[in-house]
C-alpha cells in the first residue's frame, strides 16, 4: 500500500470541494467530534462502579451501558458515511455532533439505568453519523503535506481519546465537580460540542458530495449491513460475560450469511443502475481490501491493550483509577511523540509511511513488557513492575503512533472522492468490530489464565499471556502491510 493521495487531483474535484482549504481551526473542530466519540467509548469504564452504586444497576445493565454504545456505532457507520456522500459532509457532521451533544446531556442527567442505556444507544448512533464525515472531509479538503499532517492529527486524536479516557474519567470523578460524580464524564461533552457547533459553519467549507446528486438511500442494504454488524459485535461484546450462551453462537453463525446477502444485494443493485450503500468498486480495489485486513490485525490489539492494562493496574497491582490513569499517560506520551513526527518519518522512508517498522516497534514493546511482568530481571514488587512499565509503555505508545495515523491515510489512498464517506464508514466499522473482537479474544485468554486467582501473581500471569497475544497481533500487522503494498488498485 503505497503512500498516495486519498482524494482525486484537485482539478477533478467539484469546484465547491476545492474552493477553500480549511485552516487549522477547522481541523480542530472536525477532530473535536472524533475525540468525543472515541473518549466516550473508553471513559465510561472508570465510571461504571459509581454508576452501579447510584443507579442500583445490575451487571447486565452495566454491560449494556458499554455495549449499547459500541453496537449502535458499529451498526450505523456505513450508513452514516453514505448519508454524508448524499446530503453533504459538513451538514451530516453538524447533525451528528448536535445529536451526540444532546445524548451526552441525556446520559449526564439520566435518572435511572434504563434511560442511561437508551441515551448511550443514541450517543452511538450520533457518533456513527459524525465519525465517517471527519475522515471524508480530511481526505477531500487537504492535499500533499497538509493532508499528511491532517491524517497525523486524526490518528493522534484517536490514540489520545483512547489512552486518556481513563485518566480524564478518573480526574473528573475524583474532583466531583458540583457533586456530579460520574455524570461529569458525559456532561463535559456538552460545552465542547456546543462550541464546535458554533464554529463549524464559520470555519468549515461545505464540501461537495462528489457530484453524485441526491440519489436514493439504499434502505435494504442499510438494514442488512446493520444486522450483520450487530450479529458480529453483539456476541463478541456480551458472549464471554454470559458464558457464551446459545444465542451468541446463533448470532455469529448468522453474521456471515447476512453480510454475504448484503454484498450480493449491493452488486445486483449496482448492476441495475441503482445507488448501492457500498459501491462494488470499493471492494474491487485490492489495496483498499488489503488495508482493511491490516486494520483488522491492528485493532484486534488496540482496545484489547487498554482493556487488559486497566485490569492489571487496578485489580492486579491495586492502583486506584487516578493512579492507573497516570500510568496510561506514558502510553499517550509515546503515541503523541511519533504521531507528531509522522510526516517527518514518512519523508525519511522515501515518502512511504513506516507502518511495518512501527508494528515491529510495537511488538518489541509488548515483548519487553512481558519480560517485565514475568519478573525478569527479578522485580516482583508492584512498585518495581510499575517503575519498569512506564518507560516500556513509551515504547508501546511509540509503536502505536507510528502505525495508527499512517494506516488510516494508506487505506483510504486513491479512492474516488464520491465514495469518500462510505469508504470511511466501512473503515470505521472494521475498526469498531476489530476492537470488539480483540477484547473478546484477549478476555478469553486473560480470564482463562487468571482462573479463580485474585492475587498479584495470578494477574501478572494473565497479563503476560495477553501480552503474547498482542505480540502476535503486531507482527501480523507488519506482515499484512508488506503483502498489501503489492496489491493492485481497482481499474479506473
Amino acid at each position: 500500500m503505497t503512500q498516495s493521495h486519498f482524494a482525486a487531483p484537485a482539478a477533478s474535484l467539484p469546484s465547491t470541494a476545492r474552493a477553500a482549504v480549511p485552516g487549522r481551526l477547522a481541523l480542530w473542530v472536525m477532530l473535536s467530534g472524533t475525540f468525543l466519540v472515541v473518549l466516550d467509548f473508553f471513559i465510561v469504564n472508570v465510571a461504571l462502579p459509581s454508576m452501579q452504586h447510584e443507579l442500583h444497576a445490575g451487571a447486565a445493565t452495566l454491560q449494556l451501558v458499554v455495549a449499547g454504545y459500541g453496537l449502535a456505532t458499529a451498526a450505523g457507520l456505513v450508513t452514516g458515511g453514505r448519508l454524508g456522500d448524499l446530503f453533504g459532509r459538513r451538514r451530516m457532521f453538524m447533525l451528528g455532533l448536535l445529536l451526540f451533544t444532546l445524548a451526552s446531556a441525556a446520559c449526564g442527567f439520566a435518572p435511572n439505568a434504563e434511560l442511561l442505556v437508551a441515551a448511550r444507544v443514541l450517543q452511538g448512533l450520533a457518533g456513527a453519523l459524525l465519525q465517517p464525515q471527519v475522515l471524508a472531509m480530511i481526505g477531500l479538503a487537504y492535499t500533499g503535506e497538509d493532508r499528511a499532517r491532517a491524517f497525523a492529527a486524526y490518528g493522534l486524536t484517536l490514540g489520545l481519546g483512547a489512552t486518556l479516557g481513563q485518566l480524564v474519567g478518573g480526574v473528573l470523578i475524583h474532583a466531583d465537580l458540583a457533586g456530579l460524580g460520574w455524570r461529569s464524564c458525559f456532561l463535559i461533552n456538552v460545552p465542547i460540542g456546543l462550541l464546535a457547533l458554533v464554529l463549524a459553519p464559520r470555519v468549515m467549507p461545505p464540501l461537495a458530495n462528489g457530484g453524485q446528486g441526491r440519489s436514493g438511500l439504499d434502505l435494504v442494504g442499510m438494514l442488512l449491513v446493520a444486522a450483520g454488524s450487530v450479529a458480529v459485535v453483539l456476541p463478541l461484546v456480551e458472549g464471554r460475560e454470559q458464558g457464551w450462551p446459545p444465542w451468541s453462537w446463533v448470532c455469529l453463525a448468522a453474521a456471515l450469511p447476512l453480510l454475504g446477502a448484503f454484498a450480493l444485494q449491493q452488486r445486483r443493485l449496482a448492476a441495475r443502475g441503482g445507488s448501492p450503500l457500498v459501491a462494488p468498486v470499493l471492494l474491487a480495489d485490492g489495496r483498499f481490501v488489503a488495508g482493511l485486513f491490516t486494520t483488522l490485525a491492528f485493532y484486534v490489539g488496540n482496545a484489547s491493550l487498554y482493556f487488559v492494562l486497566a485490569l492489571y493496574l487496578q485489580q492486579g497491582l491495586a492502583l486506584g483509577p487516578l493512579a492507573s490513569g497516570a500510568v496510561f499517560t506514558s502510553l499517550a506520551v509515546g503515541f503523541f511523540a511519533t504521531s507528531m513526527a509522522a510526516a517527518r518519518l514518512a519523508r525519511r522512508f522515501g515518502g512511504k509511511p513506516p507502518i511495518a517498522l512501527g508494528a515491529l516497534v510495537l511488538a518489541t514493546g509488548h515483548a519487553l513488557q512481558f519480560a517485565n511482568v514475568a519478573g525478569w530481571p527479578g522485580h516482583t514488587h508492584a512498585a518495581h513492575v510499575v517503575a519498569w512499565m512506564v518507560p516500556l509503555l513509551l515504547v508501546q505508545g511509540a509503536g502505536l503512533g507510528m502505525v495508527m495515523a499512517p494506516l488510516v491515510a494508506t487505506v483510504l489512498a486513491g479512492l474516488p472522492p464520491q465514495h469518500a464517506g462510505v469508504a470511511s464508514g466501512v473503515l470505521s466499522m472494521v475498526q469498531q468490530a476489530s476492537n470488539a473482537l480483540g477484547v473478546a479474544l484477549i478476555g478469553i485468554l486473560f480470564y482463562g489464565r487468571l482462573g479463580q486467582g485474585a492475587d498479584a501473581a495470578s494477574y501478572s500471569g494473565a497479563f503476560g499471556v495477553a501480552l503474547l497475544y498482542l505480540v502476535v497481533s503486531a507482527l501480523l500487522v507488519a506482515v499484512l502491510h508488506r503483502r498489501g503494498s503489492r496489491a493492485t488498485p481497482a481499474p479506473s
